[in-house]
């Protein structure tokens, strides 16, 4: 692994203030550098080695402490990280508690500025100020904490549950499979609070647009369709409960009585849980109306605002993104230009998009063999990116990982593409998901660019490789920065090309089309929560802009409407990396090395887009002090 020898001060102190890099195609910008005065420098100079190695030690120890006070107050979040203390329960999303975790979070604000910072080395220091702006992030935002949609397509507690249980909650022993009962148990209580939550909101004009409810209801009677709810076939968690518990080591009257345990569970319990919940929901969706952008909000431009810093960790106004959005749009479509004379396609671009769109040679049909088709060629590519990883990497993940199929019950409202992360242990590998509902909308010549993204060397790079580094705090490799994130996943999408992949000009089209994609992602979310574009608006533009199939255009734009800002960080992460890469390059010449540079990136664990250009730098600055 690339080590720093040395972390310069003002690594630490740019997290002082929240947000500052400015991102931009040509920004060159740097990391806010601090001043000390003279006395400040000779008391740090007076510090001995010995009181820096115990309070890094007491401040480290600290950090670990609250990550495990944090996670133990959250019994999904245990489930997870494959801990299984409080797999019996579910986390408490009542107003009360949301009081008192804001309580909670202050107590270990002070507990953190009890930390003499003066006094603590370069990595700890950076994980001080981290800790700290989180903390006081999370304490700022707690006037924001109604301003989403607990519910919706995307997400939410009436799909989630469903997916912890099927996907997190392991049954390896009698005890396991008794905490799975007790959690279809609880479920009532657990629904009862997300209803008060939904109306709460509901009472501050808080409601998401029509469109979000059909969605929500349909996936939550999908959730109490089959049996032991009706006669069809075995529902999703009563056919979980029973696989899971077919495999383990006990004679077949245990199993029939945990069966029975389970089934009673579903109906007594999960059932009615579902059905208020649906009653609720359609409550509440005959209050919604059509506007679509946080922009009705009370307050609703200062918390969209907000949103933006919190998710590209810059301070870009909507406007800056707006702009950044269209020139990107128009400098892909001109690289799409070059592909479309490659494949000698006679018409204008739009026209391509259309020929791209409706030609069925790059769908694989909607059977069980066109979708297992789908999965084994993009574990296929997956597989060939592996074997070059030594090209590109120093530090590379231990953890598996595996290409699934989004399950049934979530497939018609859950997203394109996701990475679920491996378990904290390794036990449970990372998994791509490939949403194989619509073949239509997963068009083979981006099947290339979607597994890097999602799987290596995208997400999976750099997810599991955060959980397993050494040296840093719990907290700092289970963090998440969108824009680190997602601009890293995008980045993924580019650098297999440098090295020779996308041989076929339509996958690497597929590529352009999948930037694209991000690119007109700027511009639309803006244009909703800023600009007042309708949901039609949003869509036409992408339809108009992009070869990708109006389904696909019609689920972004309802993703951009319950997720204000989030689907902004993926363009102006990768212009950062990409930026930060070059200047590395022109400082460097032939002394840069991309795998050293990789691990800058992705070996101190997710930060800011701020922070991250200032380890550049140092990497930039040591490494020239040793040509």
């Amino acid at each position: 692994m690339f080590a720093y020898k040395r972390i310069v001060l003002a690594v630490s102190l740019v997290l002082i203030a929240s947000g500052c890099s400015d991102v931009g195609p040509n920004s060159n910008s740097s990391a806010p550098q601090p001043s000390a005065s003279a006395s400040e420098s000779q008391a740090q100079t007076a510090v001995s080695a010995a009181e820096i190695e115990a309070e890094s030690a007491k401040a480290n120890e600290l950090f670990e402490d609250m990550f495990m006070e944090r996670a133990m107050r959250s019994p999904m979040y245990q489930s997870y990280l494959g801990i299984k203390r409080d797999q019996d329960k579910w986390d408490d999303i009542s107003e009360e508690r949301a009081h008192e975790d804001l309580a909670f979070q202050r107590e270990q604000l002070e507990r953190v500025m009890a930390i003499d910072e003066n006094k603590l080395d370069a990595q700890t220091r950076i994980s001080w100020l981290l800790a700290k702006q989180g903390l006081e992030e999370t304490i700022a935002d707690f006037q924001w904490r109604h301003y989403n949609y607990p519910v919706n397509q995307m997400f939410g507690m009436h799909s989630s549950v469903a997916s912890l249980l099927i996907n997190q909650h392991s049954i390896d022993e009698v005890a396991d499979a008794e905490a799975y009962i007790a959690r279809l148990n609880a479920l009532p209580t657990l629904f009862s609070q997300l209803g008060d939550n939904l109306e709460l909101r509901a009472e501050k004009g808080i409601i998401a647009p029509k469109f979000v409810y059909p969605y929500v209801i349909s996936d939550s009677r999908n959730i109490i369709s089959g049996a032991p709810f009706d006669n069809g076939e075995p529902s999703t968690l009563l056919a979980d409960f029973s696989g899971k518990v077919a495999n383990l080591d006990i004679d077949e009257s245990q199993k029939n009585s945990l069966l029975a345990a389970a089934e009673q569970a579903l109906l007594e319990s999960v059932k009615p849980a579902y059905e208020n919940l649906i009653s609720v929901v359609e409550d509440i969706a005959e209050q919604a109306d059509t506007r679509d952008g946080a922009w009705k909000f009370p307050n609703g431009e200062a918390f969209y605002n907000n949103a933006l810093q919190r998710t590209t960790t810059t301070d870009l106004t909507s406007d800056e993104i707006h702009e950044i959005g269209l020139s990107e749009v128009a400098r892909i479509h001109n690289e799409m230009r070059v592909i479309m004379e490659e494949v000698e396609f006679a018409g204008t671009l739009q026209e391509f998009f259309v020929y791209m769109r409706n030609n069925q040679d790059f769908i694989y049909p909607a059977t069980d063999e066109g979708r297992q088709r789908y999965l084994d060629e993009a574990t296929a590519y997956i597989d060939a990116m592996r074997e070059r990883l030594d090209e590109l990497f120093i530090t590379q993940p231990k953890a598996e990982m595996i290409v699934k199929a989004v399950e049934p019950f979530r497939e018609q409202s859950a997203g394109k593409a996701f990475y679920q992360q491996p378990s904290m242990d390794g036990s449970r590998p990372g998994v791509y998901y490939a949403n194989l509902y619509d073949m239509g909308s997963m068009p083979t010549y981006q099947m290339e660019a979607l597994a890097y993204h999602e799987g290596i060397p995208g997400h999976h790079m750099q997810i599991a490789i955060s959980q397993e580094l050494e040296g840093i705090p719990t907290f700092r490799k289970f963090g998440r920065y969108t824009s680190y994130t997602e601009g890293w996943g995008l980045y993924t999408e580019l650098l297999p090309k440098e090295i020779g992949f996308y041989e076929d000009p339509y996958s690497d089209f597929g590529r352009l089309a999948m930037e694209l994609w991000r690119a007109v992602r700027l511009v639309v979310d803006t244009g909703i929560h800023d600009k007042r574009w309708t949901r039609e608006e949003g869509i036409a533009f992408y339809v108009n802009n992009t070869p990708n199939a109006e389904a696909d255009a019609v689920k972004m734009v309802e993703r951009h409407i319950v997720m204000p800002s989030q689907a902004t960080a993926y363009k102006i992460g990768m212009i950062k990396i990409l930026e930060l890469r070059e200047h590395a390059k022109a400082e460097l010449g032939d002394a840069f090395d991309i795998r050293e540079f990789h691990d800058v990136v992705l070996a101190s664990g997710p930060v800011p887009l701020n922070v991250l250009e200032q380890f550049v730098n140092d990497y930039i600055s040591e490494t020239q002090a040793a040509m």
